[in-house]
């Protein structure tokens, strides 16, 4: 439960150092694509993971036509199309736009908006936030402060669960009841409790005052994190400029967030029991183009004609029971996979800095079964799309890999041959923080 809390949120971390931000935000969108090894890269911002199935088939034609044909799922519930050909991004934004997947132009990175996937179907919530989400993406399309936005920073709407509340948003709104909401800034175990009708509003409102603070702070801050000192100054002017657009909000102590676990793969049972919806994920996150097209056409033909991407490069099909179709195309459909919690970055051939081929390497290294910690593989020191919370972090180095659980000593220069028993092992240490 919410108790009242001190008048000003507590210090960040003394030992934390903001990044240095010495060039402008280069992060890709659709209209903005980043040149890869393996062609030119689109990042195709999915607020709240939402798409319907004619949104779903533009984006395999895209993939199809015009790029590698594969699918790429991201962290934050978004879609990568990698391999497009050059001088292909004004078609690419034609068949988007008119997917209405592009709805405003000068948005398009910003629209960065996750939500809990399984909100409204399994009688976990406290309040469906998936309204919540949609009125904040029509609100950030309408506004022309938040086009200074970075495209790095991101919002979240967490249906109480506490799965994408633990992601480490800028800026995360909770259900607390039926009716209310509570918003938080970056990891500050501070909020405003708010009406939840009011919550996208409200959100909106501390973006806006984050890019003000942060200017007057003299330094280049793209995420809440990177703001000098405390957050005091920025819940401060929230504060103040929710009052002034007639919202009420208490201030409110914010417990503590662990790391929220992600939809398991199978069926989703609502609150009577009965399958409302079926989960899958992808290998690594990516889809060919046949296992994109089944995922539409099975939520067409047996669903309800939405698809819901989640941060955990999975997809939840509400309506659709039959889990057969989606396993004979390839895709984790149980738990039992031991693909399960296994996760890479692009690594070799698409990325120049990347060490080693991640992906093989992962592959060789699969164990029998899923286990209790998640692995992530990284090409560099970089890290790319790594989860939340404890994995086992294997990192190529020129030395071949390093092994840990993230934040403990790694064992180090290891070669591929050994890393299925090191990597299994680690996965199955137990962890406690």
């Amino acid at each position: 439960m919410l108790a009242a809390m001190p008048t000003a949120p507590g210090p960040r971390d003394a030992g934390a150092i903001p990044p240095s931000r010495d060039r402008g935000d280069a992060c890709p969108g659709t209209l903005r694509l980043h040149a890869a090894d393996d062609g030119a890269l689109a990042r195709v911002r999915i607020p709240a993971g939402a798409l319907t199935t004619g949104q779903a088939l533009a984006l395999w034609d895209a993939a199809q036509r015009l790029g590698d044909g594969s699918l790429h799922l991201t962290s934050r519930g978004n879609v990568q199309l990698r391999g497009l050909g050059e001088g292909c991004g004004g078609e690419l934004a034609d068949v988007l736009g008119a997917a209405g997947l592009l709805p405003s132009p000068r948005h398009e990175r910003v629209r960065n908006v996750v939500a809990s996937p399984l909100s409204g179907l399994d009688g976990r919530h406290e309040a469906d936030v998936r309204p919540w989400a949609r009125e904040l993406d029509r609100l950030l399309c309408g506004s022309e402060a938040v086009t200074g936005l970075s495209g790095r920073f991101l919002f979240a709407f967490d249906d109480g669960r506490g799965d994408v509340a633990a992601l480490g948003a800028d800026v995360t709104v909770q259900a607390a009841g039926r009716t209310d909401a509570v918003l938080r800034l970056g990891s500050d175990d501070a909020g405003v409790s708010v009406r939840g009708e009011d919550a996208p509003r409200a959100a909106l409102l501390a973006a806006e005052a984050f890019l003000d603070v942060a200017r007057d702070s003299g330094a280049r801050c793209w995420r809440v994190s990177e703001l000098p000192g405390s957050t005091a100054e920025l819940m401060t002017e929230v504060a103040s400029r929710l009052a002034a657009d007639g919202i009420s909000g208490t201030l409110v102590a914010v417990p503590l967030t662990t790391v929220g676990d992600p939809p398991p793969p199978g069926a989703v049972a609502g609150p009577d029991g009965r399958t409302t919806a079926l989960s899958v994920v992808a290998p690594l996150g990516v889809l060919t183009a046949a296992q994109w097209h089944e995922l539409a056409t099975v939520a067409a033909k047996d669903g309800n004609g939405e698809l819901r991407l989640t941060p955990w490069r999975g997809v939840i099909l509400p309506g659709v029971k039959d889990a057969a179709a989606l396993e004979s195309a390839g895709l984790i459909t149980s738990p039992a996979s031991p693909w399960l919690g296994v996760g890479a970055c692009i690594g070799r051939p698409g990325c120049a800095k990347s060490l080693a081929d991640v992906r093989a390497d992962a592959a060789k290294a699969l164990g029998p079964g899923p286990s209790s910690l998640p692995v992530y593989w990284s090409g560099c020191e970089r890290r790319c799309g790594h989860p939340h919370g404890d994995w086992v972090d294997v990192v190529a180095t020129a030395d071949g890999y390093d092994v840990r659980v993230h934040g403990d000593e790694p064992c180090t220069g290891m070669p591929p041959s050994e890393l299925a028993a090191i990597v299994a092992a680690a996965r199955t240490s137990a962890v406690t923080r």
